[in-house]
């Protein structure tokens, strides 16, 4: 299997090169990524609980999906293809905002991304592709932001650094 490729970039999103993903990890090198939200009718967000074989931060919860754009691909599409891989239907996506971000995890690999997160509305029930997913719930705004606060363990590190922009953005166009 050929190793996805990032897209290398600086603090302006220019691009400056792609890079195996795994190495820009262990480099800690700024690259490229999204991260999408999916919301339900109630305001609640989709969380998943990603894979237990995944390389890093088996069984956590984390946001409704999130990777690496591709060469070429905008952020809707990327957003687009991950959600419907990952999740396994398709919500029509509006960019909210970008930022940068820096965390490590403990196996010694680092996200250092211009993240890029979308948001999308929805009442579907995902079907998830165990090989990325392990589950899924719907969770009130409110209640993940308090469950953070009180078992930050359960969450991916980058998912709390997300959802704290995150919720600043929403909050605001409430």
């Amino acid at each position: 299997m050929i190793e996805e490729k990032v897209i290398l970039v600086d603090e302006f999103d220019t691009p400056i090169g792609l890079m195996n993903k795994l190495e820009a990890h262990e480099k800690a090198l700024l690259h490229r990524a999204f991260s999408v939200f999916v919301l339900n009718d109630k305001n609640e967000l989709m969380l998943q609980q990603r894979a237990r074989h995944k390389y890093h931060s088996p069984l956590l919860w984390t946001n409704t999906c999130c990777s690496h754009q591709r060469e070429g691909e905008t952020n809707i599409q990327a957003g687009t293809r991950r959600l419907k891989e990952e999740m396994g239907f398709e919500v029509e996506l509006k960019e909210m905002f970008h930022f940068i971000y820096k965390a490590p995890f403990d196996n010694g690999l680092t996200e250092h991304e211009l993240d890029h997160v979308m948001i999308g509305y929805s009442n579907t029930a995902p079907t998830i592709n165990h090989e990325e997913v392990e589950d899924w719930k719907w969770m009130d705004i409110e209640e993940v932001k308090k469950d953070i606060q009180a078992q930050p363990e359960l969450y991916t590190v980058w998912f709390r650094i997300i959802f704290e922009e995150f919720y600043h953005h929403f909050e605001s166009e409430l």
